[in-house]
């Protein structure tokens, strides 16, 4: 065992083929992705999976939320196995590396575990969680939040897109409404690999990132209600400018998260104005605020700060006021055993690392309330992700899927021969 945890290596330049070639299904405009979820791009990516694990010895199987779970068999089929994975889908302009690279890297654990003759008596299961972007169909992590039980599937099927197609219709319409019940599948252990989507590690030339939690997250969709009416006719004090109560808001918004440094961060991503035409003060904004800390009193401080402050703006400036929580999940602690095997396999490997929160959602996130699991982070350049420049090395990559080798085969218990 000595032997194996010092030499077992997966094969970088495999992984990075196959991070290159999954790009191409549903490429974006300048280099990147754009596979968002149950749309023909992600049938394409998921067939691509679905072919190289079966070519790898895997079996494949769908759950009903379209969850993937390709199954390489342990000495002891009856044993609950060790997964690990991420997502498949990307942002409308997303990079070919936020969650790609932890689906594809367990691929590549399996792969080279096959070519180096290695069983382990727990099976191993690589799984692509769907829709865990949350940008076609809120909120994100939904699948792996309907296996966890944090959501139902009905609420789920039910979630639209922009266009008012549902969740459910457009799983089966891609052919990825499988006939396993979701959340009744058992594991020993989840580990994710994931590029970091921040700047520490590269900073600091740090190979590998140990999480040990996960910031939470609150997603608030505000809603004002103004007056449309003509903005060169229109006297600026009888105006009721819903455009006006969303700048404000979003200035609240910043000052909010500044009060909460150095952890906690919030912004306003997404926002639509209506009728969104030149001459016309706006009668109505939908945006979304994000706000994320690893500390709960924190996080539920900061939704009461906007609640209140929201609140009095939209009163000074005449406007109606909705808020609803589109997306929301606590902060994590990942599990001490699993965290530990990750720090073990990169100190034996030689890969300088350092412990560190993540300051994204992530599948692992849901999975941690069901079972012990632990995520694995790699550098990107400038911390730049859900972006078409996002951009990590093959050097990175490599390190990141070999500590995740060596941490999946801890947990999954190598037998010696």
């Amino acid at each position: 065992m000595k032997d194996l945890q010092s030499n077992a290596r997966i094969d970088g330049s495999r992984l990075w083929d196959s991070l290159m070639e999954m790009a191409l299904k549903g490429p974006g405009l300048r280099g990147g992705c754009n596979r968002q979820t149950l749309t023909d791009e992600d049938k394409e990516g998921r067939d691509l999976f679905k072919g190289w694990c079966e070519a790898a010895g895997m079996s494949v199987s769908v759950d009903s939320m379209g969850n993937m779970f390709a199954r390489l068999e342990g000495t002891d089929p009856d044993l609950d196995p060790v997964m690990m994975g991420s997502h498949l889908d990307t942002q409308p302009t997303g990079g070919k590396y936020d969650g790609v690279l932890g689906v594809l890297a367990g691929l590549e654990v399996v792969r080279s575990i096959r070519d180096q003759g290695i069983k382990t008596r727990r099976p191993i299961v690589v799984v692509n969680w769907t829709n865990e972007e949350g940008t076609r169909f809120a909120p994100a992590m939904l699948a792996s939040g309907v296996f966890a039980g944090v959501h139902t599937q009905d609420w789920a099927y039910d979630r639209e897109d922009a266009e008012g197609k549902k969740f459910g219709e457009e799983l089966a319409r891609i052919g990825y409404k499988g006939d396993e019940p979701v959340g009744q599948r058992k594991m020993h252990a989840m580990f994710e690999l994931h590029i970091e989507q921040g700047p520490i590690l590269e900073a600091e030339s740090k190979d590998i990132g140990v999480v040990t939690h996960g910031q939470g997250l609150n997603w608030l969709q505000v809603t004002l209600t103004g007056q449309e009416a003509h903005t060169g006719s229109t006297p600026m004090p009888m105006r009721k400018n819903a455009g006006l109560g969303a700048a404000r808001i979003t200035d609240l918004v910043h000052q909010i998260a500044m009060s909460h440094q150095p952890d906690a961060v919030g912004a306003v991503g997404h926002c639509d104005y209506y009728p969104n035409s030149r001459n016309i003060v706006p009668g109505k904004v939908v945006f979304t605020i994000d706000f994320r800390s690893p500390s709960f009193d924190t996080q539920t401080d900061m939704e009461q700060r906007l609640r209140e402050g929201a609140a009095k703006i939209a009163e000074e400036l005449e406007l109606g006021l909705e808020i609803e929580q589109v997306g929301h999940f606590d902060p994590v602690t990942f599990d001490e055993g699993c965290v530990t095997a990750v720090r073990s396999a990169a100190e034996r490997l030689g890969y300088s690392h350092r412990n560190i929160i993540s300051g994204a959602g992530h599948d692992a996130c849901w999975v941690n309330k069901v079972a012990p699991t632990a995520m694995v982070m790699c550098p990107c350049v400038d911390g730049l992700s859900h972006n078409e420049d996002e951009d990590i090395s093959r050097e990175w990559a490599t390190a990141g899927c070999d500590v995740l080798l060596h941490a999946v085969l801890e947990y999954a218990e190598v037998v010696e021969e």
